[in-house]
């Protein structure tokens, strides 16, 4: 099943927009997608993306990994 998206404008400082243009053409990502993805992983580590999110499960061992204490 398709996941709906909402589409709404978004305005950004240039500086920022290019920033994240660079960025996103590193990890092979359109903006949009690199916004998006940007955006959920925050959520995530913050706790705040609903727990029903297929996804953020899929990404759950992620954080386990992020929390681990560097030697």
């Amino acid at each position: 099943m398709a996941r709906e998206k909402k589409a709404f404008p978004l305005r950004l400082d240039a500086e920022i927009h290019r920033a994240v243009e660079r960025w996103a053409e590193d990890e092979f990502r359109s903006v949009n997608g690199h916004i998006e993805y940007l955006l959920r992983e925050a959520l995530r580590k913050a706790g705040r993306l609903p727990s029903g999110n297929r996804r953020a499960q899929l990404t759950d061992s992620d954080s386990a990994s992020d929390n681990a204490e560097q030697p």
